[in-house]
């Protein structure tokens, strides 16, 4: 649910955020954080900018999160829903039978004191995780793996979720929120759902400095600065860029609608449609 805040200044006139009531107020368990290094957008060996317009922002623990949920047929509680910085989901604790606790991307609907297991053949209901081969057709699921054992590797963030079209010949086709209709082995497991927080999107950061809490540098825009420093640069006023095929990055190459995947990758026999 959406909610926005009373303008008592300007930084929050616009503002528009998830109410998330919900959510746990206490700290985050302590044997399932570790600390980070951030690298603000700098490479490890060299030290140089290779992802711009990163750095500063709040501190924060990463929450180790268990993307394999191998713990085959032992019911667990979900104890808590909290808030992940690291990611646009939100996540939950289960308390297993046998003590352990996890951390797992929380399902959509899912609810503190809900009961959930992993298996083969499990219940099919939200939050259960069980093989492709085994989830009835046209179900929404999420947090899939890609290769038997990988644990989820793809349809993991806020509001998303794949669908299952076909179940064949050992083989699972599954549509993706892209809209790409992809192959993957029915023997992959997948938790029945779609992913928490289905209303990130429609936020509104409303103020510069809330960007920079979540460590995002200013974008300057390349029509702003001198021709020795962008393609788009100078010209007298509001200038057009003038190229004629496009625009480009401050390196000189196409910027928009460039196909970036290798022609000859060995994967591209299990992309049955591309995405639009």
């Amino acid at each position: 649910m959406l909610k926005g805040r009373k303008p008592t200044s300007p930084g929050v006139r616009q503002v528009i955020k998830v109410k998330n009531s919900e959510l746990s107020k206490k700290r985050p368990t302590k044997s399932l954080v570790v600390s980070h290094f951030r690298r603000h957008g700098r490479s490890k060996a060299s030290g140089r900018i290779t992802t711009r317009h990163k750095g500063g922002g709040h501190k924060k623990l990463y929450r180790m999160i268990d993307f394999k949920r191998d713990k085959l047929d032992v019911p667990a509680k979900v104890a808590a829903l909290e808030y992940d910085p690291y990611r646009n989901a939100f996540i939950c604790l289960l308390n297993y039978r046998d003590g352990e606790k996890r951390y797992i991307i929380a399902p959509h609907d899912l609810k503190v004191g809900d009961e959930i297991i992993s298996g083969e053949n499990v219940e099919i209901k939200v939050g259960n995780r069980l093989p492709l081969k085994n989830i009835p057709v046209g179900l929404p699921v999420h947090d899939v793996e890609l290769y038997p054992g990988s644990g989820g590797m793809i349809v993991r963030s806020a509001g998303s979720s794949a669908q299952a079209l076909a179940i064949e010949a050992g083989y699972a086709q599954l549509k993706m929120p892209s809209g790409e209709v992809r192959l993957i082995k029915d023997n992959c497991f997948a938790t029945v759902g779609q992913v928490s927080n289905p209303e990130f999107s429609s936020q509104v950061i409303g103020k510069a400095g809330r960007s920079r809490w979540l460590g995002r540098r200013p974008h300057v825009r390349g029509s702003a600065m001198n021709p020795v420093d962008h393609p788009h640069g100078g010209g007298e006023g509001r200038a057009p860029i003038g190229l004629r095929k496009g625009p480009k990055t401050p390196w000189g190459k196409q910027a928009r609608g460039v196909k970036t995947r290798r022609r000859r990758k060995q994967t591209n026999r299990l992309i049955l449609q591309r995405r639009k």
